[in-house]
């Protein structure tokens, strides 16, 4: 298969600059997902899907042309070419069309490649049964189990050729929990690994989710309206990161309408804040070897001790705006742990939230954002007092990195991100 692969990119190269594009490159993944499910706490399904996928990119003339096809065929590979030749001589020229230059040549590898069925329902069956004997409220409104390989193969016409093989176990539950006519809101975590070594409700947060639910089927309201304290779970932080993520990347820097356009190499957030993007770490199950636009993706730090070290443009936004060039995609992340305890945090609390899922749009260009805390906790005193019913939150991203009080030491790994609890101040919380 590599080596078939390997000759189609090589083929996709050949025709794209025989048709007369200056500049091509090629991608194909080809992605396994061998899958269990369960819904109304029955294993209903085994499956195995296969796609594959394709994506060209050529330039012409300072032109681009993209086309993407779900088969590696010649001749619905001259098919693609000859219409991705027609997109780029209709589009308008733009200087930043590039491709990205030569490099050594990599292959990579990462986690196993074929699943074990056995131990995945085995798996599937103990979390099943450790979840009707421990939270007997719960309802398991779907469960997926999955093993996924992606094939990965990378050419251009600059001579940059990459392919990588990456495995790795997928688990999603989605909760709620039932006590006579009372529900709880739904809920849902997930992991991604290399191994299924230890029993599925220990992996993440599983377990404090389902634990939590069961604690949330008779919420309250919060009274009045105030200005507190967020403490955000690691379950919902990686929401704001993608926020943060939002105003650093290509869109708004292109656009100069990013809060942190002019930023780089200058504090954002208050100093206890190290955020990474991981992707190559040992660490990470779920990360990548190479960026879509041909470049070995590296490890880097994006805000450093509240300050910010790199934006995370593509080589196309890079050559716009005459910023650098970020050097993986983003993703897999990782935040540094703090000095404090989470029980430290909680009791540091006079009155705020524990925000455990918040539901809202993306924050407006000046970083002001709303949504609904779901799924949270009421604080005062230094107490958690009692789960909250669906509550408005709101304040501004800038502002929240700026008023960052603590972070947690303890940190949860999800295998695609490692995240701590972080306390924030300044947050208008609006309750009845």
């Amino acid at each position: 298969m590599s080596s078939d692969r390997k000759e189609v990119t090589a083929y996709c190269i050949e025709a794209m600059l025989a048709a007369g594009l200056q500049k091509a490159q090629c991608r194909i993944r080809d992605t396994r997902k061998d899958e269990f499910n369960v819904e109304s706490g029955e294993i209903t399904l085994l499956r195995t899907t296969n796609d594959t996928l394709l994506s060209l990119m050529g330039v012409i003339d300072d032109r681009k042309g993209t086309a993407t096809i779900n088969k590696v065929d010649r001749e619905s590979i001259d098919s693609a070419v000859a219409g991705l030749l027609d997109t780029a001589r209709s589009s308008e020229p733009d200087p930043a069309n590039e491709i990205s230059g030569k490099q050594p040549p990599g292959v990579f590898s990462n986690g196993p490649l074929e699943p074990n069925l056995d131990l995945m329902y085995d798996r599937m069956t103990e979390f099943l049964a450790y979840t009707e004997e421990t939270y007997p409220t719960i309802i398991l409104e779907q469960v997926i189990l999955d093993f996924v390989t992606n094939k990965t193969w990378f050419r251009n016409s600059n001579g940059v050729e990459f392919e990588s093989s990456q495995g790795h176990y997928d688990f999603s539950p989605m909760f709620t929990a039932k006590e006579g006519k009372e529900t709880s809101s739904f809920n849902y975590s997930g992991f991604s690994s290399l191994s299924l070594d230890r029993p599925l409700h220990e992996y993440g947060s599983i377990n404090t989710l389902m634990n939590q639910s069961t604690e949330q089927i008779a919420p309250d309201d919060i009274d009045g309206k105030y200005t507190g304290d967020i403490i955000i779970t690691p379950d919902c932080i990686e929401d704001f990161i993608s926020y943060i993520g939002a105003y650093l990347s290509d869109y708004y820097l292109i656009s100069g309408s990013s809060i942190y356009k002019d930023s780089l190499n200058t504090e954002i957030a208050d100093p206890k804040l190290t955020l990474r993007s991981m992707p190559v770490s040992e660490e990470i199950a779920d990360g990548y070897f190479f960026t879509a636009d041909g470049f070995a993706a590296e490890n880097s730090t994006i805000i450093e001790k509240g300050t910010l070290r790199s934006f995370l443009l593509s080589l196309y936004a890079s050559l716009k705006t005459g910023k650098p060039r970020s050097v993986n995609m983003g993703s897999a992340w990782m935040i540094d742990p703090g000095d404090t305890s989470f029980e430290d945090m909680i009791r540091s609390v006079d009155r705020g939230i524990l925000l455990c899922r918040f539901s809202g749009g993306n924050p407006s260009d000046n970083g002001d954002f709303s949504g609904v805390a779901k799924n949270s906790y009421c604080i005062e005193n230094g107490e958690i007092k009692y789960p909250i019913k669906e509550t408005m939150i709101s304040g501004n991203l800038s502002n929240l990195l700026m008023s960052i009080k603590n972070i947690s030491r303890e940190r949860i790994d999800f295998g695609g991100g490692i995240l701590p609890w972080i306390q924030a101040g300044g947050i208008t919380i609006s309750g009845k």
